[in-house]
């Protein structure tokens, strides 16, 4: 177990894993469906809840990476650095909007689900883990 600073236990995992798999439904959903983002550089003047959603994308984003620098493992390492870059991105496309960063709401698909991917290995290993403690 010494390979996981953060998600050292299978309930750390799943409630990791569960936010990742709702974060990447709103990104899909976003992606899909969502309506272009102007982004606060745009042009045009933003509205107050893209300015507070910019605010949510730093915090998150400082949070995130704060976790990867403290984190052991290369695949807790791993996990949240692909969590850190999906929300990075999304910041990004706050700020300069779909004409500035194209790619910004794909990126955050295939990085969260990338995470969803690691994030069920990491829970899946610590119910092997689990499982083996009770046969032994």
């Amino acid at each position: 177990m010494n390979e996981f600073a953060i998600l050292t236990n299978r309930r750390r995992a799943v409630i990791a894993l569960v936010h990742s798999v709702v974060f990447l439904a709103l990104a899909t959903w976003q992606a899909v469906g969502g309506a272009p983002a102007r982004g606060v550089l745009g042009g045009v003047r933003a509205s107050g809840g893209t300015w507070v959603l910019c605010g949510i994308y730093i915090i998150v984003s400082a949070i995130l990476l704060w976790l990867f620098a403290i984190s052991r493992g290369r695949i807790e390492k791993l996990y949240f650095a692909l969590c850190t870059i999906s929300a990075t991105s999304g910041f990004m496309r706050t700020v300069f909007g779909d004409q500035g960063f194209h790619s910004g709401r794909y990126i955050r698909v295939v990085m969260l689900a990338s995470a969803v991917i690691v994030g069920t290995m990491i829970a899946r290993w610590h119910s092997q883990v689990i499982k083996g403690e009770a046969e032994a």
